[in-house]
Formats: C-alpha cells, sequence, structure tokens
C-alpha cells in the first residue's frame, strides 16, 4: 500500500511543477513549496523533541542529506521543466534506481540484486536510452543535465539516512531540509514574492498541492517505506512515477505521447516489475535485516 501510495503521489509533481514554472521562478517555486511544507511537518517534529538531538549528533550528515535530497534537486527540476514536458522529466527521473545499485556497489553496501531485478533495471535502462534517442532534441541538452544531478541526488540520498542517520525520524530529517532549504532560498525568493502575488489562481493551487501533499504526506510516507523495504527497493517508486506523470501530461497538459514515450514507457514499467520481484527464501533473513537497521 505505502508503495502504491508513493508511486502516485510522486508522480503527480511533475504536473503541479510544470503548471507553477509558467507563472513563479524556480527559486520562489522551490521556496515556497518548503515553507509550506515546513510548517506542516517542523511543529510535528517539535512537538516529539527529536529535532534538538538530532540535530546535536548528526548535523553534518543532516546538512547533506539536505543537499542531495532537497536543496540542488528540486531547484535543477523547476528550472529543467521550463524546457522539458511533465511527462518526459518524469520518465528520466526513473533512472533513480540504477545510480542508486550502482552507489550502493561502490560504497561496499550488500544490496543482494538478484540476477532479475538486475535484468529488470537493465530493461528500463534500455527503455530510458530510446527515450532519449527518440524523443530529445538539441536544445534540451542541458535541461537534461539538470535531471542527471537531479537523479544522482535522489538516489544517493536515502543512503545517507539509512547509513548515518538511522536513528533519527524520517520526518524530523525532512523538517529539518525543509527549514534549511527554505532559509537557503529565501534572500532570493522573498524580493520576487510581491510579482508571484499576482499568479493566476491554478498556479497557486500546484505551489500547495506541492508543499502539502507531494512534500510534507509524500516524505513521511516515504520514509515509511524505507523502514519497510529498505533504501534500495523504496527507491523502485521512480519506476511506476512516470506511468502517473505521462498519463496527467497527456491528458491534463494536452502533452504528445511521443514515440519515444510509446517506446520507452512500456519497456520502463516492465523493468520496474521485475526489478521489484524478490525470491520468497531470502526475504526472510535479508528483509528482516532491512527493517531491524531502519527502525529508530
Amino acid at each position: 500500500m505505502l508503495f502504491v501510495a508513493m508511486a502516485v503521489i510522486w508522480g503527480v509533481p511533475y504536473l503541479l511543477i510544470k503548471v507553477a514554472v509558467d507563472d513563479f521562478t524556480p527559486v520562489v517555486l522551490v521556496f515556497l513549496r518548503c515553507v509550506i511544507g515546513a510548517v506542516l511537518l517542523l511543529p510535528w517534529t517539535l512537538a516529539r523533541g527529536h529535532l534538538g538531538a538530532a540535530l546535536r549528533q548528526h548535523w553534518r550528515a543532516l546538512l547533506v542529506f539536505t543537499v542531495l535530497e532537497m536543496t540542488a534537486p528540486w531547484l535543477l527540476l523547476s528550472w529543467a521543466e521550463q524546457d522539458l514536458s511533465s511527462s518526459l522529466t518524469g520518465l528520466l527521473v526513473a533512472g533513480v534506481p540504477f545510480v542508486a545499485a550502482l552507489t550502493a556497489r561502490l560504497a561496499g553496501e550488500d544490496d543482494r540484486l538478484s540476477r532479475v531485478r538486475i535484468a529488470g533495471m537493465l530493461l528500463g535502462v534500455v527503455g530510458i536510452a530510446l527515450l532519449l534517442g527518440l524523443d530529445i532534441g538539441g536544445g534540451q541538452w542541458t535541461a537534461i543535465g539538470a535531471v542527471v544531478l537531479v537523479v544522482i541526488g535522489y538516489a544517493t540520498a536515502p543512503m545517507v539516512i539509512s547509513r548515518k542517520l538511522p536513528d533519527v525520524p524520517g520526518v524530523t530529517a525532512s523538517a529539518f531540509a525543509l527549514v534549511v532549504t527554505a532559509v537557503v532560498y529565501a534572500p532570493f525568493a522573498v524580493p520576487q514574492l510581491g510579482a508571484a502575488a499576482d499568479a493566476p489562481a491554478d498556479a497557486w493551487l500546484s505551489v500547495v498541492a506541492l508543499g502539502v501533499v507531494s512534500t510534507a504526506l509524500a516524505l513521511a510516507l516515504f520514509f515509511a517505506l524505507i523502514r519497510e523495504v529498505g533504501p534500495q527497493r523504496a527507491l523502485v517508486i521512480t519506476f511506476v512515477n512516470p506511468a502517473v506523470a505521462v498519463l496527467l501530461g497527456v491528458l491534463l497538459l494536452d502533452e504528445p505521447f511521443t514515440l519515444g514515450l510509446a517506446v520507452g514507457l512500456p519497456l520502463v514499467l516492465a523493468g520496474c516489475v521485475l526489478a521489484t520481484r524478490r525470491s520468497p527464501a531470502r526475504t526472510t533473513s535479508s528483509e528482516l535485516g532491512d527493517v531491524d537497521a531502519a527502525v529508530p
């Protein structure tokens, strides 16, 4: 249930960002999203008394997580969607599990990739490669590079949580990251808020939905998912997110359903099915180990 909820909730932001960047600059959009999310998560964190202890013991790791998960990726993603469609952006972010698996190997972690899971990830890579070959124009490669950096950040941030912050509740880490990111962008965003106030209602609704649903609620659910299945398998939701992003982009924003999407999307989804399969015999010991290591 957590997997399905996250697949849907994090398939929607690409649509919301695409709508919002027509009227808000990327800096203002990220700032408002973080402020709304922080208003919802920070009081809960303070009431539970977790933030002070986390800062005293893990402030460096929290800052690294903040940069990898929010400060850099959210600005880059908003900037990239000024040139890329929401459906294409969502499908490109499906590369996160591949980078996460590679990062885990380089870091010496045993991520227990079976042959079936590897085959699924390779199939997904083929789908993304076909998408790039069929759909990308010459003027879009800078935006593609920004999304690549987003993928790297999203792939490595959960590893910081699992390795450096196992005793820090996910909501606490998220609240800290939201506040820090809002403070970082405040000097650039606040002077632009006067002009942003004249944005149409659909743009403001997109920002509010980003802050409430795709930030506060999504982060709380995502860390619950990490505790259940571990960081590597939790990231496989990014295989399913593109299907939601493509569907919403085509139906609500009249984005074209291109040949690249028609060929690449089924391969990515098939890769998701294979990449999430696991052997019942190995699940008993390995997955219990993931849960025990992540529970605060």
